[in-house]
């Protein structure tokens, strides 16, 4: 959202400048209305780069963890009595970080001039629209140190919850990745060894094991542009992936193959009800909860179907009808439970509910998802050993048998 610098007046007379984040004009005179101040300039700020660049890079970037550390400590420092400034202050004191304790500085000098915390996190750079609206509303009701316990729990639960899905993908891509490079090494030191016997006896050999040789023998011919090869395909295939169309093509696989796509549904399923509970809870009006929940799940069909489903709330929909409209991404448990939270008006309650039991299925899966994956992998392996054994052991029979 564009920044805006504004000049404003409470009812002693006291001026206040600063800059604060908002969709536009309207909006910005209206939150500071709600805190007391009446507008007499609101400017829009470019700052090039978009929003935080200029202060912080892409190399910036604090772990889930610290965030939520900082959360949880600020909360409690705040209950203590302590100023936001000085609890900022403190705070940076103690954290590891050189370029997070940078941050916090610069946020505890921006509140020192009359910003809000909000406002000071949102110009960071590296906290999320959810953060910067929690705290935002926090501010205003007066309830910021239950809104920061409350955004500590919810970091938690989002650091657990991505521990666990890459922990359980450590173990595959090991194997690949050692798989590959003894491939490799077979390839350029093993197999010309073993095509010496060949070279020497005028024999024909099958297709595969032809194959096998030409790429061999290749690949020991140029190691070095091999491994170049190897280098900058692994480069372009992580540039590739942070395009748009990399991005959704991620997505369109992590919804089709077979194991990944219930762990990816049911991940997102939690994130979202587990979000829109803590987002509902800190007071945080639904469409824009809806909107801000589009921009934090990385699942671009996830994505698009919170920007649809917050519009068409927004035209005065239940939320449960429009989530049944994407079936593929919502199982039935999750638009019924929807359903039932808006009937009762305990959507909150209900959705955390929610967020827990698909949490708990989601540690199930990834504590089983090794013996899912090692039959599959056992099958590529098997498959590869097998292939490389036919093609260069059948031939060395049939050499040994002409001799």
């Amino acid at each position: 959202m564009p920044v805006f610098e504004f000049t404003a007046k409470n009812i002693n007379g006291e001026v206040k400048k600063g800059k604060i984040e908002g969709k536009d004009e309207r909006s910005v005179a209206e939150s500071l209305r709600s805190s007391g101040y009446f507008t007499t300039k609101i400017e829009e700020k470019k700052e090039k780069g978009g929003q935080g660049s200029a202060r912080f890079n892409f190399f910036s970037r604090i772990s889930i963890k610290d965030k939520m550390m900082f959360a949880r400590h600020l909360g409690v420092m705040l209950s203590s009595g302590l100023s936001i400034p000085r609890a900022l202050d403190v705070i940076s004191n103690q954290t590891k970080s050189k370029k997070f304790k940078d941050i916090l500085l610069q946020i505890s000098e921006d509140v020192k001039t009359g910003n809000t915390l909000a406002d000071g996190l949102a110009k960071s750079g590296v906290f999320d629209d959810l953060s910067v609206n929690m705290v935002r509303v926090g501010e205003v009701s007066g309830n910021l140190e239950n809104v920061l316990k409350l955004l500590a729990d919810q970091l938690e639960k989002e650091h657990n919850l991505i521990s666990k899905v890459r922990g359980a993908m450590y173990y595959p891509s090991v194997i690949l990745v050692v798989m590959v490079g003894i491939g490799i090494a077979m390839m350029t030191y093993v197999v010309p060894q073993l095509t010496s016997v060949f070279s020497d006896v005028d024999a024909s050999l099958p297709a595969s094991t032809q194959f096998i040789i030409n790429t061999s023998n290749f690949m020991a011919a140029h190691k070095l542009l091999v491994f170049g090869l190897a280098i900058l395909t692994v480069f372009l295939l992580v540039v590739f992936f942070k395009t748009k169309t990399g991005k959704r093509a991620v997505s369109f696989m992590s919804i089709k193959i077979p194991v990944v796509k219930n762990i990816v549904i049911q991940v997102n399923n939690a994130r979202f009800a587990r979000i829109f509970s803590s987002l509902i809870q800190s007071g945080v009006p639904v469409v824009e909860s809806l909107k801000i929940i589009s921009e934090t799940l990385t699942n671009r069909y996830y994505q698009e179907a919170f920007r649809a489903v917050s519009n068409d709330v927004q035209k005065g929909k239940t939320i449960h009808e429009e989530l049944a409209i994407f079936p593929k991404l919502f199982p039935t448990l999750m638009v019924q439970m929807v359903e039932v939270g808006e009937e009762t008006g305990k959507t909150a309650d209900v959705l955390l509910d929610l967020a827990r039991f698909y949490e708990e299925e989601i540690d199930r899966v990834t504590k089983n998802l090794s013996s899912i994956i090692e039959p599959v992998l056992m099958v590529i392996i098997g498959s590869a050993v097998g292939f490389f054994a036919i093609s260069m052991i059948t031939p060395m029979y049939s050499v040994m048998e002409n001799i």
